[in-house]
């Protein structure tokens, strides 16, 4: 077993690291006072990720992306998750879900989104419907030869930085016809409600929409029709592995700060690392990033290697919770180590402990997946997730 990596998957780790070094991390500062990226800094901050080689890392060359195995893909979005602000999403990774279009589709949508010409945000939950998306009430009808998409959305992010939109609705208002539609901005029958301001800061918006009987022609069916739910949960497999990604990323950078202070910071004439209730805590932030890790590299080396579609989904769920939830305990740490000076928004880790919160909820819930990994473990035992295979 080989667990080294390739100097290809090094070389783009070490282009990850540095692009956020050098170009996200200067603008946490200024996107945490101003609460987003500011509009005149996001055309440049575009061009260096055209620059850098990183844009449309997720889909294929013959879509215009980077042609990247998912371990490929890891190594960058690990390094990308040790900026603040959800800066990370400023590399583009256009919806998964696109390559099931159409030829039309690809042409339209998903090739110049992975040129960074255009980009698309995603449109499935709503006051009532989270982790249930059955409850969706967006509903969409024919009418006269066209689509009419009616109903609410909430927590649509990047709407502001997107000129379209993916829009999960149920046809006929049938739970079991759940469809996806692209909806081109500006568009007169969406109605921008608000965007609300949350615990942390972020590069985009996440808006509010109320969709007031947005016609669509037939064009704009993504996939086919009962189709959404399927394609959404193929979305919601890259999504958890770029969280977990991003929550391991966020880890470290916390761990290495708390590590560095500790040597630094003396009381009582020694380093406070030199304390046995700092070193403890010290010790439990490395192995428990060893850990997550280890399961995300080895999560993505299942996808490259072309595990069945329903063993994914389910390793998905479980390094989407553990490395959700070790990163909260991770950072919740180091700032205890940083004791006052880690309260403090200027410092890295006040700004990541509010940041992270949110990956124990979005994409899932944590309770939404020990639901996914307890049904697995019941369907097909619990050699699922002890085994190796």
């Amino acid at each position: 077993m080989d667990l080294h990596f390739s100097p290809r998957e090094l070389e783009l780790a070490s282009r990850g690291r540095d692009f956020c070094d050098q170009v996200l991390i200067p603008l946490e500062l200024v996107a945490d006072e101003h609460g987003e990226l500011p509009m005149d800094r996001r055309d440049a901050v575009k061009q260096a990720v055209r620059e850098w080689g990183l844009a449309g890392i997720n889909h294929s060359k013959e879509h215009g992306g980077l042609g990247l195995t998912m371990t490929e893909q890891t190594v960058i979005e690990e390094q990308l998750g040790r900026v603040t602000n959800g800066l990370w999403s400023c590399v583009w990774r256009p919806p998964v879900s696109l390559k099931f279009g159409s030829q039309q589709q690809i042409t339209e949508y998903l090739e110049p989104s992975c040129h960074g010409h255009r980009r698309g945000c995603f449109a499935i939950t709503e006051a009532d419907a989270g982790s249930d998306p059955r409850r969706v009430k967006t509903r969409a009808v024919k009418q006269g030869g066209k689509w009419v998409v009616t109903g609410e959305k909430w927590f649509v992010t990047s709407y502001n930085a997107s000129d379209f939109v993916i829009v999960h609705a149920h046809v006929d208002d049938d739970p079991d016809k759940p469809t996806l539609f692209l909806v081109d901005k500006p568009n007169s029958s969406i109605n921008h409600l608000r965007s609300p301001k949350f615990m942390h800061n972020f590069a985009f918006d996440h808006a509010e929409l109320r969709l007031e009987g947005v016609e669509l022609d037939e064009s704009k069916v993504l996939g086919e029709i009962g189709q959404g739910l399927e394609l959404t949960k193929d979305w919601f497999v890259e999504a958890r592995l770029q969280i977990a990604s991003h929550s391991l990323g966020a880890a470290i950078r916390a761990a290495e700060i708390a590590n560095d202070y500790a040597t630094q910071r003396h009381q009582f004439g020694r380093a406070i690392r030199e304390f046995q209730g700092v070193e403890f805590m010290l010790a439990d932030m490395a192995v428990e990033i060893f850990a997550a890790k280890s399961m995300l590299y080895r999560v993505a080396w299942e996808i490259d290697q072309g595990l069945d579609r329903k063993r994914v989904h389910a390793h998905a769920s479980a390094l989407k919770l553990y490395c959700s939830e070790v990163a909260g305990r991770v950072i919740d740490k180091a700032l205890q180590v940083l004791g006052g000076r880690g309260y403090m928004r200027e410092n890295p880790v006040e700004r990541l402990y509010r940041d992270i919160r949110v990956d124990r909820i979005w994409e899932g819930t944590s309770e939404i997946q020990r639901v996914v990994v307890a049904g697995q473990i019941r369907k097909r035992g619990m050699e699922l997730f002890s085994g190796w295979a």
